[in-house]
Protein backbone atom coordinates (compact mmCIF):
# COMPACT_ATOMS: atom_id res chain seq x y z
CA UNK A 1 0.00 0.00 0.00
CA UNK A 2 1.35 3.46 -0.91
CA UNK A 3 -0.08 6.91 -0.34
CA UNK A 4 0.03 9.93 -2.64
CA UNK A 5 -0.31 13.30 -0.89
CA UNK A 6 -1.29 16.72 -2.25
CA UNK A 7 1.97 18.11 -3.66
CA UNK A 8 3.29 21.63 -3.24
CA UNK A 9 1.42 23.55 -5.94
CA UNK A 10 4.09 26.21 -6.04
CA UNK A 11 1.78 29.20 -5.47
CA UNK A 12 2.43 30.05 -1.85
CA UNK A 13 -0.86 28.55 -0.69
CA UNK A 14 -0.85 25.84 1.93
CA UNK A 15 -4.04 24.12 0.79
CA UNK A 16 -6.33 23.68 -2.20
CA UNK A 17 -10.00 22.95 -2.73
CA UNK A 18 -10.78 19.58 -4.29
CA UNK A 19 -13.03 20.17 -7.32
CA UNK A 20 -13.59 16.74 -8.89
CA UNK A 21 -12.17 13.24 -9.01
CA UNK A 22 -11.39 11.74 -12.43
CA UNK A 23 -11.01 8.22 -11.02
CA UNK A 24 -12.93 5.99 -8.64
CA UNK A 25 -11.95 3.46 -6.01
CA UNK A 26 -11.04 0.19 -7.69
CA UNK A 27 -9.91 1.84 -10.95
CA UNK A 28 -6.58 0.93 -12.49
CA UNK A 29 -4.57 3.99 -13.48
CA UNK A 30 -1.30 4.60 -15.26
CA UNK A 31 1.44 7.05 -14.46
CA UNK A 32 0.60 10.68 -15.39
CA UNK A 33 -3.11 9.93 -15.80
CA UNK A 34 -5.20 12.81 -14.37
CA UNK A 35 -6.39 11.85 -10.88
CA UNK A 36 -8.12 14.91 -9.53
CA UNK A 37 -8.81 18.57 -10.21
CA UNK A 38 -8.02 21.08 -7.47
CA UNK A 39 -8.56 24.82 -7.36
CA UNK A 40 -5.35 26.75 -6.95
CA UNK A 41 -4.57 30.44 -6.88
CA UNK A 42 -6.31 31.38 -10.10
CA UNK A 43 -7.29 28.24 -11.94
CA UNK A 44 -8.45 24.67 -11.74
CA UNK A 45 -5.44 22.34 -12.11
CA UNK A 46 -5.34 18.63 -12.81
CA UNK A 47 -3.04 16.62 -10.55
CA UNK A 48 -1.60 13.57 -12.37
CA UNK A 49 -0.99 10.14 -10.91
CA UNK A 50 2.62 9.62 -9.84
CA UNK A 51 2.51 5.88 -10.62
CA UNK A 52 0.55 3.03 -12.13
CA UNK A 53 -1.64 0.91 -9.91
CA UNK A 54 -5.11 0.28 -8.52
CA UNK A 55 -6.91 2.97 -6.51
CA UNK A 56 -7.64 1.53 -3.07
CA UNK A 57 -9.09 4.65 -1.46
CA UNK A 58 -9.88 8.27 -2.26
CA UNK A 59 -8.99 10.25 0.84
CA UNK A 60 -11.02 13.44 0.26
CA UNK A 61 -14.31 14.50 -1.25
CA UNK A 62 -15.17 17.29 -3.73
CA UNK A 63 -15.58 20.58 -1.93
CA UNK A 64 -13.13 19.72 0.84
CA UNK A 65 -10.02 21.81 1.43
CA UNK A 66 -6.92 19.63 1.46
CA UNK A 67 -3.65 20.80 2.99
CA UNK A 68 -0.37 20.34 1.14
CA UNK A 69 1.09 17.04 2.38
CA UNK A 70 -2.31 15.53 3.27
CA UNK A 71 -3.28 12.16 1.76
CA UNK A 72 -5.12 12.24 -1.56
CA UNK A 73 -5.04 8.63 -2.79
CA UNK A 74 -4.03 5.21 -1.50
CA UNK A 75 -2.72 2.70 -4.04
CA UNK A 76 -2.91 -1.07 -3.64
CA UNK A 77 0.42 -1.66 -5.31
CA UNK A 78 3.33 0.19 -6.85
CA UNK A 79 6.39 1.90 -5.44
CA UNK A 80 6.11 4.48 -2.72
CA UNK A 81 5.89 7.92 -4.29
CA UNK A 82 7.94 10.97 -3.56
CA UNK A 83 5.64 13.19 -1.56
CA UNK A 84 7.85 16.19 -2.18
CA UNK A 85 6.69 16.64 -5.78
CA UNK A 86 6.45 20.29 -6.78
CA UNK A 87 3.88 21.44 -9.33
CA UNK A 88 4.69 24.85 -10.81
CA UNK A 89 7.57 27.25 -10.37
CA UNK A 90 6.46 30.16 -8.23
CA UNK A 91 8.40 30.82 -5.09
CA UNK A 92 6.13 30.13 -2.14
CA UNK A 93 4.77 33.06 -0.22
CA UNK A 94 4.99 31.97 3.39
CA UNK A 95 1.83 32.87 5.28
CA UNK A 96 1.41 32.03 8.94
CA UNK A 97 -1.46 29.73 9.87
CA UNK A 98 -4.52 31.51 11.22
CA UNK A 99 -4.78 31.69 14.96
CA UNK A 100 -7.82 31.95 17.16
CA UNK A 101 -8.36 35.31 18.76
CA UNK A 102 -7.71 33.74 22.16
CA UNK A 103 -4.29 32.62 20.95
CA UNK A 104 -3.42 35.85 19.19
CA UNK A 105 -3.66 37.99 22.31
CA UNK A 106 -4.51 37.63 25.97
CA UNK A 107 -8.26 37.46 26.49
CA UNK A 108 -9.70 40.95 26.59
CA UNK A 109 -6.26 42.58 26.47
CA UNK A 110 -7.64 45.81 24.98
CA UNK A 111 -11.31 45.46 25.93
CA UNK A 112 -12.98 46.74 29.07
CA UNK A 113 -15.70 44.36 30.26
CA UNK A 114 -16.86 42.77 33.50
CA UNK A 115 -16.55 39.00 34.01
CA UNK A 116 -20.32 38.66 33.54
CA UNK A 117 -20.16 40.45 30.18
CA UNK A 118 -17.23 38.29 29.08
CA UNK A 119 -19.16 35.16 30.01
CA UNK A 120 -22.18 36.39 28.02
CA UNK A 121 -19.99 37.08 24.98
CA UNK A 122 -18.48 33.61 25.18
CA UNK A 123 -21.91 32.01 25.45
CA UNK A 124 -23.24 33.96 22.43
CA UNK A 125 -20.09 33.43 20.35
CA UNK A 126 -19.27 37.15 20.14
CA UNK A 127 -15.68 38.39 19.89
CA UNK A 128 -15.46 41.33 22.27
CA UNK A 129 -12.93 43.08 20.02
CA UNK A 130 -15.62 43.69 17.37
CA UNK A 131 -18.21 45.07 19.78
CA UNK A 132 -18.91 48.81 19.85
CA UNK A 133 -18.71 49.78 23.52
CA UNK A 134 -21.26 52.17 25.04
CA UNK A 135 -20.50 51.82 28.75
CA UNK A 136 -18.66 54.21 31.06
CA UNK A 137 -15.02 54.69 30.13
CA UNK A 138 -15.44 52.66 26.93
CA UNK A 139 -16.56 49.48 28.70
CA UNK A 140 -18.58 46.84 26.84
CA UNK A 141 -22.00 46.24 28.35
CA UNK A 142 -24.34 43.26 28.17
CA UNK A 143 -26.58 45.25 25.81
CA UNK A 144 -23.60 45.86 23.51
CA UNK A 145 -22.88 42.13 23.36
CA UNK A 146 -26.51 41.23 22.70
CA UNK A 147 -26.75 43.84 19.95
CA UNK A 148 -23.61 42.45 18.29
CA UNK A 149 -24.99 38.91 18.56
CA UNK A 150 -28.21 39.97 16.79
CA UNK A 151 -26.20 41.64 14.03
CA UNK A 152 -24.13 38.51 13.49
CA UNK A 153 -27.26 36.36 13.39
CA UNK A 154 -28.90 38.62 10.81
CA UNK A 155 -25.73 38.62 8.72
CA UNK A 156 -25.76 34.82 8.50
CA UNK A 157 -22.96 32.32 9.05
CA UNK A 158 -19.36 33.20 8.27
CA UNK A 159 -18.18 31.76 4.97
CA UNK A 160 -14.47 30.93 4.69
CA UNK A 161 -12.84 32.36 1.59
CA UNK A 162 -12.00 29.73 -1.00
CA UNK A 163 -10.32 29.46 -4.36
CA UNK A 164 -9.75 32.71 -6.22
CA UNK A 165 -11.09 34.94 -3.44
CA UNK A 166 -8.84 33.27 -0.88
CA UNK A 167 -5.83 33.73 -3.16
CA UNK A 168 -6.81 37.36 -3.74
CA UNK A 169 -6.85 37.91 0.03
CA UNK A 170 -3.38 36.38 0.32
CA UNK A 171 -1.99 38.53 -2.50
CA UNK A 172 -3.58 41.73 -1.23
CA UNK A 173 -2.22 41.09 2.26
CA UNK A 174 1.22 40.54 0.82
CA UNK A 175 0.97 43.73 -1.21
CA UNK A 176 -0.12 45.76 1.82
CA UNK A 177 2.80 44.39 3.84
CA UNK A 178 5.47 44.96 1.19
CA UNK A 179 4.56 47.79 -1.16
CA UNK A 180 4.98 51.54 -0.54
CA UNK A 181 2.28 52.78 -2.94
CA UNK A 182 1.79 56.21 -4.46
CA UNK A 183 -0.63 57.27 -7.20
CA UNK A 184 -0.61 59.94 -9.91
CA UNK A 185 -3.76 60.69 -11.92
CA UNK A 186 -4.68 62.56 -15.08
CA UNK A 187 -7.09 62.42 -18.01
CA UNK A 188 -6.65 61.74 -21.72
CA UNK A 189 -8.78 63.69 -24.19
CA UNK A 190 -9.99 61.00 -26.61
CA UNK A 191 -12.45 63.13 -28.57
CA UNK A 192 -10.41 62.47 -31.73
CA UNK A 193 -10.87 58.70 -31.57
CA UNK A 194 -12.62 57.16 -34.54
CA UNK A 195 -16.05 55.64 -33.86
CA UNK A 196 -15.78 52.04 -32.67
CA UNK A 197 -12.20 52.34 -31.45
CA UNK A 198 -11.08 49.37 -29.35
CA UNK A 199 -10.55 50.89 -25.90
CA UNK A 200 -8.64 47.91 -24.52
CA UNK A 201 -6.21 47.82 -27.44
CA UNK A 202 -5.68 51.57 -27.13
CA UNK A 203 -4.92 51.16 -23.42
CA UNK A 204 -2.47 48.32 -24.12
CA UNK A 205 -0.68 50.52 -26.64
CA UNK A 206 -0.60 53.31 -24.04
CA UNK A 207 1.11 50.99 -21.55
CA UNK A 208 3.67 50.08 -24.23
CA UNK A 209 4.28 53.78 -24.91
CA UNK A 210 4.75 54.45 -21.21
CA UNK A 211 7.16 51.55 -20.75
CA UNK A 212 9.11 52.59 -23.83
CA UNK A 213 9.50 56.12 -22.50
CA UNK A 214 10.20 55.05 -18.91
CA UNK A 215 11.48 51.44 -18.74
CA UNK A 216 11.81 51.71 -14.95
CA UNK A 217 8.11 50.90 -14.57
CA UNK A 218 8.36 47.62 -16.49
CA UNK A 219 10.35 46.00 -13.73
CA UNK A 220 10.45 43.64 -10.77
CA UNK A 221 11.61 44.73 -7.35
CA UNK A 222 13.09 42.49 -4.68
CA UNK A 223 12.45 44.31 -1.42
CA UNK A 224 14.39 41.84 0.68
CA UNK A 225 17.63 42.43 -1.21
CA UNK A 226 16.71 45.93 -2.41
CA UNK A 227 17.32 44.97 -6.04
CA UNK A 228 15.48 46.18 -9.12
CA UNK A 229 15.41 44.25 -12.38
CA UNK A 230 14.30 46.07 -15.54
CA UNK A 231 12.53 43.69 -17.92
CA UNK A 232 12.89 44.21 -21.68
CA UNK A 233 9.74 42.34 -22.76
CA UNK A 234 6.40 43.81 -21.66
CA UNK A 235 4.25 40.98 -20.30
CA UNK A 236 1.02 42.74 -19.40
CA UNK A 237 -1.27 41.49 -16.66
CA UNK A 238 -4.92 42.21 -17.52
CA UNK A 239 -7.20 42.38 -14.49
CA UNK A 240 -10.42 40.45 -15.18
CA UNK A 241 -13.24 40.74 -12.63
CA UNK A 242 -15.53 37.72 -12.18
CA UNK A 243 -18.15 36.61 -9.71
CA UNK A 244 -15.54 34.26 -8.22
CA UNK A 245 -12.92 36.96 -7.73
CA UNK A 246 -10.14 38.69 -9.61
CA UNK A 247 -8.07 36.98 -12.29
CA UNK A 248 -4.92 38.58 -13.74
CA UNK A 249 -3.82 36.50 -16.76
CA UNK A 250 -0.81 37.61 -18.78
CA UNK A 251 -0.77 38.96 -22.33
CA UNK A 252 2.77 38.24 -23.46
CA UNK A 253 5.08 40.55 -25.39
CA UNK A 254 2.47 43.25 -25.99
CA UNK A 255 5.10 45.56 -27.44
CA UNK A 256 5.82 43.18 -30.30
CA UNK A 257 2.24 42.40 -31.43
CA UNK A 258 -0.16 44.22 -33.73
CA UNK A 259 -3.73 45.13 -32.82
CA UNK A 260 -5.30 42.08 -34.46
CA UNK A 261 -2.97 39.69 -32.67
CA UNK A 262 -3.56 41.45 -29.36
CA UNK A 263 -7.34 41.22 -29.81
CA UNK A 264 -7.10 37.48 -30.54
CA UNK A 265 -4.99 37.03 -27.43
CA UNK A 266 -7.46 38.98 -25.28
CA UNK A 267 -10.43 36.98 -26.55
CA UNK A 268 -8.65 33.69 -25.90
CA UNK A 269 -7.77 34.93 -22.42
CA UNK A 270 -11.42 35.80 -21.70
CA UNK A 271 -12.55 32.34 -22.85
CA UNK A 272 -10.03 30.68 -20.57
CA UNK A 273 -11.13 32.80 -17.61
CA UNK A 274 -14.81 32.01 -18.19
CA UNK A 275 -14.01 28.30 -18.45
CA UNK A 276 -11.68 28.47 -15.45
CA UNK A 277 -9.02 26.83 -17.60
CA UNK A 278 -6.28 29.46 -17.62
CA UNK A 279 -2.93 27.63 -17.74
CA UNK A 280 -0.88 28.31 -14.62
CA UNK A 281 1.98 29.57 -16.77
CA UNK A 282 -0.32 32.34 -18.02
CA UNK A 283 -0.99 33.59 -14.49
CA UNK A 284 2.65 34.28 -13.73
CA UNK A 285 5.36 36.66 -14.73
CA UNK A 286 3.44 39.93 -15.21
CA UNK A 287 5.83 42.85 -15.55
CA UNK A 288 3.12 45.54 -15.27
CA UNK A 289 -0.68 45.39 -14.95
CA UNK A 290 -3.64 47.16 -16.57
CA UNK A 291 -7.03 47.45 -14.86
CA UNK A 292 -9.89 48.85 -16.95
CA UNK A 293 -12.22 49.30 -13.99
CA UNK A 294 -14.07 52.10 -15.78
CA UNK A 295 -16.22 49.59 -17.63
CA UNK A 296 -18.00 49.13 -14.29
CA UNK A 297 -17.73 52.68 -12.92
CA UNK A 298 -15.46 55.10 -11.15
CA UNK A 299 -13.03 57.76 -12.38
CA UNK A 300 -9.83 57.46 -10.37
CA UNK A 301 -8.48 54.82 -8.01
CA UNK A 302 -5.55 53.99 -5.76
CA UNK A 303 -4.86 50.51 -7.13
CA UNK A 304 -3.04 47.55 -5.59
CA UNK A 305 0.30 46.34 -6.94
CA UNK A 306 1.18 42.67 -6.61
CA UNK A 307 4.91 42.14 -5.97
CA UNK A 308 7.38 41.88 -7.58
CA UNK A 309 5.74 44.30 -10.05
CA UNK A 310 6.23 48.01 -9.44
CA UNK A 311 3.28 49.58 -11.27
CA UNK A 312 -0.35 49.20 -12.31
CA UNK A 313 -2.28 51.51 -14.67
CA UNK A 314 -6.01 51.94 -14.08
CA UNK A 315 -8.53 53.32 -16.57
CA UNK A 316 -11.71 54.94 -15.27
CA UNK A 317 -15.11 55.51 -16.85
CA UNK A 318 -15.05 57.46 -20.14
CA UNK A 319 -17.51 60.38 -20.08
CA UNK A 320 -18.01 63.78 -21.73
CA UNK A 321 -16.67 66.66 -19.67
CA UNK A 322 -16.11 70.37 -20.18
CA UNK A 323 -12.75 71.39 -21.67
CA UNK A 324 -11.41 74.51 -23.30
CA UNK A 325 -10.55 73.98 -27.00
CA UNK A 326 -9.60 76.84 -29.34
CA UNK A 327 -10.68 79.28 -26.68
CA UNK A 328 -14.15 77.79 -26.38
CA UNK A 329 -15.78 75.72 -23.66
CA UNK A 330 -16.84 72.43 -25.25
CA UNK A 331 -17.63 68.85 -24.20
CA UNK A 332 -14.98 66.25 -24.99
CA UNK A 333 -14.81 62.58 -24.08
CA UNK A 334 -12.18 62.15 -21.37
CA UNK A 335 -10.53 58.95 -20.17
CA UNK A 336 -9.40 59.13 -16.50
CA UNK A 337 -6.11 57.38 -15.71
CA UNK A 338 -4.59 56.37 -12.37
CA UNK A 339 -1.02 55.10 -12.16
CA UNK A 340 -0.13 53.47 -8.86
CA UNK A 341 3.57 52.73 -8.39
CA UNK A 342 5.88 51.28 -5.75
CA UNK A 343 7.73 54.30 -4.42
CA UNK A 344 10.59 52.11 -3.20
CA UNK A 345 11.61 51.44 -6.80
CA UNK A 346 9.98 54.22 -8.85
CA UNK A 347 10.33 57.98 -8.42
CA UNK A 348 7.45 60.41 -8.75
CA UNK A 349 9.12 61.93 -11.80
CA UNK A 350 9.38 58.56 -13.52
CA UNK A 351 5.71 57.86 -12.82
CA UNK A 352 4.65 61.27 -14.16
CA UNK A 353 6.68 60.82 -17.34
CA UNK A 354 5.19 57.35 -17.87
CA UNK A 355 1.68 58.75 -17.52
CA UNK A 356 2.47 61.63 -19.88
CA UNK A 357 3.70 59.21 -22.56
CA UNK A 358 0.63 57.01 -22.11
CA UNK A 359 -1.69 60.02 -22.49
CA UNK A 360 0.10 61.22 -25.60
CA UNK A 361 -0.44 57.78 -27.16
CA UNK A 362 -4.11 57.75 -26.17
CA UNK A 363 -4.72 61.20 -27.62
CA UNK A 364 -3.56 60.20 -31.08
CA UNK A 365 -6.52 60.00 -33.50
CA UNK A 366 -5.65 56.41 -34.46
Amino acid sequence: MSTFVLPDLGEGLQEAELVAWHVAEGDHVVSDQPLVSVETEKAVVEVPSPQSGRIARLCAQPGERVKVGAALVEFDEGPRVDTGTVVGELAAVVTPPPTRAAEAAPAGAAVKATPAVRALAQRLGVDLKIVAASGPGGAVTSADVERAARTLTEAGPAEPLAGVRRAMAVNMTRSHAEIVPATVSDEADIEAWAPGSDTTIRLVRAVVAGCTAVPELNAWYDGRNMERRLVKQIDLGLAVDTGDGLFVPVLRNVGGRDAADLRRGIEAMKRDVRARSVPLAELRGQTITLSNFGMFGGRFAALVIVPPQVAILGAGRIAPRAVVADGKLVAHRLLPLSLTFDHRAVTGGEAARFLKAAIEELERPE
